[in-house]
Order: C-alpha cells, then sequence, then structure tokens
C-alpha cells in the first residue's frame, strides 16, 4: 500500500545517480513517415531535453498565484517563491532537466542538480530537490519527521542505515537527516528533510563520494527558508494562508455544489484550494486532472462557501486540500467526502 513512498528516497535517488547524465527519458512520439500526413496534421517533435506525459496533467485556476512545481534555477540560484525557497547551487553544478508533473499523491520532483561538466559520461553525484504533499501521501505520518521515521523503519533490505535519523540545525532552521546507503551499488544517499506548508521537503544528495557528499551538505548554510520551516510545524502563517488538512469537512461548509462530469474516469483527482478571509475559493490548483475534470471541479468549487477561519479572534485565508475523483484505499480514512465521486 505504502510502497510508494518507501521506495521514493532510495528508488528515484538510486534511477537518478545511475542515469549516467541523462537525468530523465527523452522520449520523441511522430509517426513512421511524416509524409504520409497531410502539412497541417503533421506530429511535431517533442522539444530536446523534455519528457512527454499524456493524460490526467497538473494545472490551476489562475497563473499568478504560486504552485510548488514553479521553482527553477537562475544564474545558479534555485528559487521557489511557493516555498519560499533559495538555494545557491556550487558554482559547477546546474539544472539539466525539469521534473514531471506532480503524483496522484502529491509527490514533486522540484529540481535534479548535477555537475555541469561530466567526465566520461561518469555522474559524481546529484541533488534532488523534492516535496511531498501531507494532505495526498499514502504513507502513514501527519509531518515531515514521522514520514522520516517511516521511511528509516521501512527501508527495504538492500540498504543500509549509514546515520540514524537525527535532528539538525542548518541556516537557523529545523531540519531531520537520515543517511543510508547500498552496498552493491556503493551508492550512499544523505536526506535533510524539513516540513513547508504541510509539504515535506527534502534535499536527497546522492553520490559513491562521501567527501562530495559532506561537502555539499557543508555549502547548506546558504539555503533562505521561511521562519516556520521545521520537521513537526511548517503550517503556513504570516504572509501565506494556514494550511489545515481536512478543512473541507461538511461542518466547515457552508454552501456547496457537486461537479458534473460528462466522461466516467477512475482516477484520483487531488485537489489543493486557498480559502480568502470571507469563506470563498480563490485559488485551485489541481495537481493531476484531465482538463474537462479541471473544468468540472472549478466551476463547482467557485460556487462553494465555507466558514471563515479565525486566528487570533481575525479571519485569515485558509488552505487546504479535497480529493476528487477515485479515492486511494489509504487515503479514504481521512476523507472529507466533499469530492468522493467515482467518475
Amino acid at each position: 500500500m505504502h510502497s510508494t513512498f518507501r521506495q521514493s528516497l532510495a528508488l528515484l535517488g538510486l534511477s537518478l545517480a545511475l542515469l549516467g547524465g541523462t537525468g530523465a527519458a527523452r522520449l520523441q512520439d511522430r509517426p513512421r513517415d511524416l509524409d504520409d500526413l497531410p502539412q497541417n496534421s503533421r506530429t511535431k517533435e517533442v522539444p530536446k531535453g523534455a519528457i512527454l506525459v499524456k493524460g490526467a496533467w497538473s494545472s490551476a485556476s489562475d497563473s499568478t498565484t504560486p504552485m510548488p512545481e514553479w521553482g527553477s534555477v537562475t544564474n545558479n540560484i534555485y528559487s521557489n517563491s511557493y516555498f519560499g525557497l533559495t538555494y545557491t547551487l556550487a558554482p559547477d553544478w546546474t539544472q539539466e532537466y525539469y521534473g514531471p508533473p506532480p503524483s496522484d499523491s502529491g509527490y514533486y520532483v522540484l529540481a535534479q542538480v548535477t555537475p555541469a561538466n561530466k567526465s566520461k559520461g561518469t555522474l559524481r553525484g546529484s541533488i534532488l530537490i523534492a516535496a511531498q504533499d501531507l494532505f495526498f501521501t499514502l504513507a502513514p505520518g501527519a509531518n515531515a519527521l514521522e514520514l522520516m521515521k517511516y521511511a528509516e523503519e521501512t527501508l527495504q533490505p538492500d540498504y543500509r542505515v549509514e546515520r540514524p535519523l537525527a535532528p539538525v540545525s542548518i541556516a537557523n532552521r529545523s531540519f531531520v537527516r537520515f543517511d543510508y546507503f547500498s552496498p552493491v551499488a556503493q551508492l550512499h544517499w544523505y536526506v535533510l528533510a524539513t516540513q513547508i506548508r504541510c509539504h515535506m521537503v527534502q534535499f536527497v544528495f546522492t553520490s559513491r563520494d562521501t567527501k562530495l557528499l559532506d561537502s555539499l551538505i557543508g555549502e547548506m548554510p546558504q539555503i533562505k527558508l521561511p521562519p516556520e520551516a521545521s520537521p513537526t510545524l511548517g503550517t503556513g502563517g504570516g504572509d501565506v494562508p494556514v494550511c489545515i488538512k481536512d478543512y473541507a469537512r461538511s461542518e466547515n461548509v457552508v454552501e456547496r455544489v457537486d461537479p458534473v462530469f460528462t466522461e466516467r474516469r477512475f482516477n484520483p483527482i487531488p485537489v489543493r484550494i486557498i480559502i480568502d478571509k470571507e469563506g470563498k475559493v480563490k485559488h485551485v490548483h489541481f495537481l493531476s486532472a484531465f482538463p474537462d475534470q479541471a473544468k468540472s471541479i472549478g466551476d463547482a468549487l467557485s460556487q462553494w462557501r465555507f466558514k471563515p477561519y479565525l486566528r487570533d479572534a481575525r479571519p485569515v485565508e485558509v488552505e487546504t486540500g479535497i480529493m476528487f475523483g477515485r479515492v486511494p484505499p489509504a487515503a479514504r480514512s481521512s476523507a472529507t467526502g466533499a469530492g468522493n465521486s467515482s467518475k
């Protein structure tokens, strides 16, 4: 049930490290003979370095509200306005490929960073910046610390714990660190994790060279994170909405309109929404949805009304998650019922 999360550290880190600099598959989707097609219907080549994924995709109700997947590298600095994160890369490291869209369980590959200069196709190491949405994770755990404990406890037999899970402080922010390795592959993973806006944010350093890994972690104090960053806190507030899991329960919903789907599908549709101080939905982020599903859900959510959330007797904005469509078994125990339609 929780195999996706248990393998996210080990298998994803292993696959990235062993890719030898390719980073991700380069997919081409074109007919066998372009000349057989009319000029206006010829298939376009996928741009070099792009990943082609068909079907459900991430989208949003507006193009200005920051989302987790919006991070990018500019002038050797990875910045992500959603998480309030900036991370200065080592001079000879760069982001070569962008990650795929978020998964149905809210897992993001925010960035993969590798050395700019590679010798004979051998990768000295890699840095994976990832995030797990705590609203939709299939693994048991209410915060980043509990998810990391679960990862440590369920580490597969092929791997060995090199450094047990322990709290650390970097740039005056709280993290937990967990190191493990593969005796067969002779690869080491050093993992730093914290929590921001109800997401576990991870930095996964992978290499065969432990001195390189120590050096990369030694440069982490250059990182900048919001004050809320903490393995057990990180629930928003201040300049960003307060994030509350399952806030869309019936007792908080004043008016609700169910979405009408024109085509029956069986995919999970995880949706994050921001509710303004008056209880109206001001932003909708579809982690994974077909376009027609996004339109139907967006039209319905625009008519929802919530009780304003009060903090210190003052209304504040709230960010929460709703699972529409087919709810994964592990998420049913905490599902709100607000969007549990199998269409």
